[in-house]
């Protein structure tokens, strides 16, 4: 009888080190770094130089949580002139606490590195090319390329979560919203849905015209979908211009999305009654020269509102720019230099 008790307790505390082991953190790895459970760890990958380009590098930060959990990739400077997003990773990077942290945070600092020491808008000075544009990218082509490459193979690919931090770029006047992309698989469109709440902005523009080939994704946030992995796009900030406001609308929004995906328990409740855009508009310059704008961001308008106008250099007026219909600005262009085929606004339909 005794014989049998200790067989059974020896059982018992087999399958209890058995469930313990299961549900341990395990390091993390990515690139050439690895973090243990319960810790923050800084690493860079490196961008080798090819014929036309130097080459470059983008910063990251692994904060590994003590328990099991998802793992949420957060990126900024995507295009290199939209500060908010980077500093705000900044001040995230400092103030999570991996010990409290279940799951894992990847925070990509400066995605496009070339573009952000430039201070170059929309475009890379390495290549002329728009990184969110060139998913899932090319190991052997032009720098861009090879960036994009780099994160979905290093970063998207081990993540199960992914949020693209924007805002208003060097030239662009936003008000904050999100994106919903509903393409693809429904059950992963339906847990970007969730996240676009968690998230916290009460904008969220509904966008049903992505790409579904994972060859040609395009977008960060969209190859991220066509492989099965929810994700989102936030607009927060703009002008080139780091402002606490802006600031606070991320470290919110991270704070809720990890309220949600349970990796803290703490944080602020999804928004309960968002302002759904169900289509929009990118107006675009029919002439280069100098633009004048006649609205403000988030400012209502009716189809054919002026949105602004734009001269030659002489102050005669080339073209003229309205509203396709009635909605709401999301961003405007707040400088004056603008080039053809460049954009100018872009319009929002909210849903009645």
């Amino acid at each position: 009888m005794r014989t049998r008790r200790l067989a059974a307790c020896g059982a018992l505390v087999i399958s209890l080190v058995s469930s313990t082991a299961l549900e341990a953190q395990t390091p993390f790895t990515i690139g050439n770094v690895t973090a243990k459970p319960g810790t923050s760890v800084p690493g860079t990958f490196e961008i080798a130089a090819r014929a036309g380009d130097s080459g470059t590098t983008v910063p990251f930060t692994i904060i590994h949580g003590a328990r099991p959990g998802p793992v949420l990739a957060l990126f900024a400077g995507t295009h290199g002139a939209e500060y908010v997003p980077i500093i705000a990773l900044q001040q995230l990077r400092a103030a999570i606490d991996p010990a409290r942290l279940s799951g894992t945070l990847v925070l990509v600092h400066v995605a496009n590195m070339p573009s952000y020491l430039a201070r170059t808008v929309y475009y890379s000075p390495a290549d002329g090319k728009n990184l969110n544009r060139e998913f899932p990218g090319n190991a052997a082509g032009t720098l861009s390329e090879r960036i994009a490459e780099v994160l979905t193979r290093e970063v998207i690919a081990k993540a199960t979560h992914v949020v693209d931090l924007h805002c208003g770029d060097g030239n662009e006047s936003l008000r904050p919203y999100s994106y919903w992309i509903t393409t693809g698989d429904p059950k992963v469109a339906e847990a970007g849905r969730a996240m676009a709440l968690a998230f916290g902005l009460d904008h969220i523009v509904v966008d049903n015209a992505r790409p579904t080939d994972p060859a040609a994704s395009i977008y960060l946030s969209n190859t991220a979908i066509t492989r099965g992995k929810p994700a989102i796009t936030t607009e927060t900030g703009g002008l080139g211009v780091v402002d606490d406001a802006s600031m606070a609308l991320i470290a919110r929004g991270v704070a809720g999305l990890m309220r949600h995906l349970g990796m803290r328990p703490d944080g602020p409740s999804p928004v309960s009654s968002p302002v759904w855009i169900d289509s929009n508009e990118v107006l675009r310059a029919g002439a280069t020269g100098v633009f004048y704008a006649a609205v403000t961001r988030g400012q209502a308008v009716k189809k054919g509102t002026k949105i602004g106008h734009i001269t030659d250099f002489h102050g005669r007026t080339i073209d003229e720019v309205v509203a396709p219909w009635d909605g709401q600005i999301l961003y405007v262009i707040g400088t004056p230099p603008i080039s053809k085929g460049e954009p100018v606004a872009m319009v929002g339909a909210i849903r009645k």
